[in-house]
């Protein structure tokens, strides 16, 4: 029998979810959604919404964000787990 070390990493909870005061000032894009093409802020940074889809289970919109690194893959986050800026 092999012995091996737990080597995997942990994820904090605070690390999958965006915080009011990542972004002083922008609201949660569950209290306005963004449209395609806005600017969002999401536990992977800065990023541009792509597609605006059904609803996921806690009620709040589907987004697909491409990040502002050109080499990240779009992906989807929750409304719920997403800042937007206030509207003008």
């Amino acid at each position: 029998m092999s012995s091996s070390s737990n080597s995997v990493k942990r994820i904090r909870d605070e690390d999958l979810f965006v915080q009011a005061n990542n972004r002083p000032g922008w609201v949660p894009a569950v209290e306005r959604i963004p449209t395609v093409g806005e600017e969002v802020y999401c536990v992977g940074g800065v990023g541009e919404v792509t597609a605006v889809l059904g609803k996921t289970g806690d009620g709040s919109r589907l987004l697909q964000i491409r990040l502002s690194d050109p080499q990240a893959r779009p992906f989807f986050a929750a409304s719920s787990n997403v800042l937007v800026a206030p509207a003008a």
